[in-house]
């Protein structure tokens, strides 16, 4: 793959690992597969009474955007419920052209996927994963 894909962002996303581990008592728990390339992602979310995220943390195996794409999820989720997620991933798919409109930060991280058609399920994984958590 190339460099171009790989930019200092998405490589700072990826090892700030934040969010990264398992909760001791999640509400949910899930794990989704990519079953093209490998990539596997497991979402513990623990929700307060009304439905919005008190903690987040995610398990990854696979390559470095779903690790960034698992980081920035974490990182920007907490307090927000099913819709603020939506919109969320909403600007993940704007970075990488799913969407029309500019994407806002972390998410724009990703823009350099934008290109790389094959890989833009990498980016989205972890929000399938949360979107079952929170169904």
């Amino acid at each position: 793959m190339s460099d171009q894909l790989y930019q200092d962002r998405i490589v700072a996303l990826a090892k700030a690992r934040t969010g990264a581990g398992k909760l001791a008592a999640p509400t949910k728990s899930v794990r989704r597969d990519n079953p093209l390339c490998g990539d596997r992602v497991t979402i513990d979310v623990l929700l307060d009474g009304q439905g919005r995220i008190a903690e987040i943390a995610h398990q990854v195996r696979g390559c470095l955007l779903c690790q960034a794409s698992a980081s920035a999820l974490a990182a920007a989720a907490v307090g927000r419920d099913a819709a603020g997620i939506a919109e969320m991933r909403h600007d993940a798919e704007r970075a990488i052209g799913r969407a029309e409109g500019n994407a806002a930060e972390p998410f724009s991280a990703f823009i350099p996927v934008k290109a790389h058609k094959a890989r833009h399920e990498c980016v989205l994984l972890p929000f399938e994963a949360l979107k079952d958590a929170l169904s």
